[in-house]
């Protein structure tokens, strides 16, 4: 995926202000050999641009200056509640560099699986990513993970997928989590319906009695 930065040489709040005011959105990129350099981006196609996954998880080509580097979204900064991009962070990426990144992981063929099919269970998605090590020609846009095959009373693990070729799972001392787990549906109890109360016994009219 490929973006268009441009050069930027004042800093500080003003000109920040200033450069959000006609429509850009100010940034930095850092990392491998270069010194950190100020840039600017124009703030409509950035917008457009975080709204798709791969912006976020793969190595993008940053056109600036009329050359172009590899580089990694490495953070931005919202407005509180406007849609305003505040400020955005890119790192340059390195071909021998081993990268650390967090991958999503795109699930399919739950509908299809024993524990849904034929057993109507519940499947709930514990983790929706993982961090992962590998150097940036290995790095995935996402990791495709095939559910058809989840049985009933059954929870699929790290360990129970196939990674990508030169891909490492980064997991911080949790081995083997939890991916995905599979809940049996809750019965509904029917309550019985209560007895109709015997209707009470009328009693007399009080009428008024002759003298």
């Amino acid at each position: 995926m490929k973006f268009v930065a441009f050069e930027r040489s004042k800093q500080g709040t003003g000109a920040s202000r200033r450069l959000r005011n006609s429509g850009k959105t100010p940034g930095i990129v850092y990392g491998g050999k270069g010194e950190p350099k100020l840039i600017e981006l124009d703030h409509n196609a950035l917008w457009h641009a975080l709204k798709k996954e791969a912006f976020h998880a793969s190595i993008l080509d940053m056109e600036l200056a009329g050359q172009t580097s590899k580089v990694l979204l490495r953070d931005y900064q919202m407005h509180p509640f406007k849609q305003l991009v505040l400020h955005i962070d890119f790192q340059r990426v390195e071909a021998n560099t081993v990268l650390h990144m967090k991958v999503p992981l795109h699930y399919s063929g739950e509908e299809n699986s024993p524990a849904v099919k034929a057993n109507k269970c519940l499947i709930n998605h514990v983790v929706n990513e993982v961090e992962v090590s590998c150097l940036p020609a290995d790095l995935p846009e996402f990791i495709a993970v095939d559910l058809s095959k989840l049985e009933s009373g059954k929870s699929l693990h790290l360990d129970d997928i196939q990674l990508p070729k030169g891909v490492k799972a980064i997991t911080h001392g949790k081995p083997n989590p939890v991916l995905v787990s599979v809940t049996l549906p809750v019965e509904e109890e029917v309550a019985a319906p209560a007895p109709a109360a015997a209707p009470a016994a009328e009693a007399p009219a009080k009428g008024k009695g002759k003298k």
